[in-house]
């Protein structure tokens, strides 16, 4: 190569690493349709990210597991393939696992409650521990409460809800739990259940009304039990390396935009849940509203014994005694 093209090559290079300076285009995976709060999410993040860095850094939304499934995007996370995943707590707590005391079934009293926890001292504890697994946590965004659908019966009580199999997230304390309540839990990547519920490989499922909505359980489910068993939080998570790449101004920028992406998705969340029941209704599922809950909480008073034992009788009584 003569000194000529050795330097129209550099300069080449040198423009093409200022270009990526100035701006980039990040990935931003996750699981549900464009329209839902992951979406919403995802739309005011990118909005608030791009006015605050004056342009530096937009987004691409790679919706409906563009990306893979939540466990296969957070991996792409800490590796760099991908750079921002907006994710459930589900499959996190196998990364981080701190992340595992949020998933414990009827542990937050109401959203206001969940949002005073997560949005102090307590929530930001867990999210401080993620950089030593490979993660940045930027803020707590929202699925919120869970609910079970299925196809074969109206379920009021734990008795109605023993033998279904039911498809859990791969979590430990919310198969756990589904065990106590003599449902058969059935672990399976989001982005192959439609097709089980479809095909009847399992009997049902269990999601926030938003979820239940963008996925279309509907069409594959007769049965709506408003259980209202776990609260659900979802993360905002950026890869390391972008992270390590930042400014502190544009760190701060990031953790910005992430909490009004949070607040979107929250909103969003409840206007879900306060709506979309007479959705689904409309699209002909069997709603059953007057759920026996303290039936529900009395099957799991001996795990809750051992989640004592694993999580601290403190940090749990600290999280049920929150003041709200």
């Amino acid at each position: 190569m003569s000194f000529m093209s050795r330097a129209l090559a550099f300069a080449g290079a040198a423009a093409l690493l200022t270009s990526v300076a100035q701006a980039a285009e990040l990935k931003v995976g996750y699981s549900l349709s464009q329209d839902s709060h992951y979406g919403v999410g995802a739309t005011a993040f990118g909005e608030e990210l791009e006015k605050l860095t004056d342009g530096k850094f937009t987004i691409k939304q790679y919706p409906a597991n563009a990306l893979g499934g939540e466990r296969e995007m957070v991996e792409g996370a800490q590796i760099g393939t991908v750079d921002v995943v907006i994710t459930s707590t589900g499959p996190v707590g196998n990364f981080v696992p701190d992340t595992l005391i949020t998933d414990i079934p009827f542990l937050f009293k109401s959203y206001e409650h969940a949002h005073a926890v997560l949005d102090g001292p307590i929530g930001q504890e867990i999210l401080d521990k993620f950089p030593e697994h490979g993660l940045i946590a930027l803020a707590w965004g929202e699925n919120g409460f869970r609910n079970l659908t299925n196809s074969k019966r109206a379920v009021k009580t734990p008795a109605d809800a023993e033998g279904l199999k039911i498809r859990t997230m791969e979590n430990q304390v919310h198969m756990e739990a589904f065990k106590e309540f003599g449902i058969l839990p059935t672990p399976m990547a989001f982005p192959e259940l439609f097709t089980a519920l479809q095909q009847g490989t399992v009997d049902g499922q269990e999601n926030p009304i938003g979820v239940i909505l963008s996925a279309k359980f509907s069409e594959v489910q007769e049965h709506l039990s408003l259980t209202n068993h776990v609260y659900s939080p979802a993360l905002i998570i950026l890869s390391p390396v972008v992270w390590d790449g930042l400014s502190d101004e544009e760190k701060d920028a990031f953790r910005q935009a992430a909490k009004t992406a949070a607040a979107a998705m929250r909103k969003k969340v409840r206007d879900d849940a306060e709506n979309g029941v007479a959705v689904l209704k409309e699209q002909g599922m069997t709603v059953t509203e007057e759920v026996d809950r303290a039936a529900f909480e009395a099957e799991l008073e001996p795990l809750m014994a051992k989640y004592a034992e694993q999580f601290g009788a403190d940090r749990l009584d600290a999280i049920r005694n929150h003041e709200y």
